[in-house]
């Protein structure tokens, strides 16, 4: 009975591929969960009430507000900055009435106000440089062309997003390779155990055919 036992025992290399594949399948499981909580639901919800237009810009000016801004210049040196405001109003195939474009979802949180926030300089002639070269930009190089723009009426139903922060590509990375983590732990222990299951079999039939 004990050496019957003792067949069925797994060998130290296989147990430790039946860890691997168990820590695998637990990993994958962690994965999906933590992001479907904390990112994937959120950026779904985003979606859920956005869709795409066509737009035109209808002006492209600067506002008299500046707003400040935080650069870094190294690992203990911060400071803010200011910017002036750029504003690009634009009308959508969806509406007649003028919106307010911005560079995506993050950065219509941070200031819904302006359209684009430049990389923040240390330098305040800088960022009005930036500012100035994007107003240029909407003006002289996109004109009275047509582009296609997102809108989400859950955030700001009067404004629209040039991208998405969260398109398809990223919202499928995130579900895949939490998926496939779970997968490859799934078969690992499968084959494990299948393998163990056709050595005990073996075993067995050698033993009949020595008897």
């Amino acid at each position: 009975m004990a050496r019957s036992r003792a067949i069925y025992e797994y060998t130290e290399a296989e147990d430790k591929s039946m860890r691997l594949g168990f820590l695998l399948i637990a990993a994958g499981l962690l994965s999906l969960l933590g992001l479907g909580c904390c990112w994937l639901r959120p950026a779904l919800q985003e979606r859920g009430g956005g869709g795409s237009a066509n737009c035109t810009v209808l002006a492209v000016r600067q506002l008299g507000e500046r707003f400040s801004c935080t650069f870094s210049c190294g690992a203990a040196c911060r400071g803010t900055a200011r910017y002036p405001c750029l504003q690009v109003l634009v009308r959508t195939s969806r509406s007649s009435a003028p919106a307010l474009l911005h560079e995506d979802e993050r950065q219509l949180r941070t200031n819904p106000k302006c359209s684009y926030i430049p990389p923040c300089a240390r330098d305040d002639q800088e960022n009005s440089e930036n500012v100035t070269y994007k107003q240029k930009y909407w003006k002289e190089k996109v004109g009275s062309q047509s582009f296609t723009c997102y809108f989400n009426e859950h955030l700001r139903p009067d404004d629209v997003m040039l991208k998405r922060t969260h398109d398809e590509t990223v919202l499928l990375h995130c579900f895949l390779w939490p998926v496939v983590t779970f997968l490859v732990g799934v078969l690992i222990v499968v084959l494990t155990i299948c393998a163990k299951s056709l050595a005990v079999r073996a075993e067995a039939i050698k033993k009949k055919k020595h008897l």
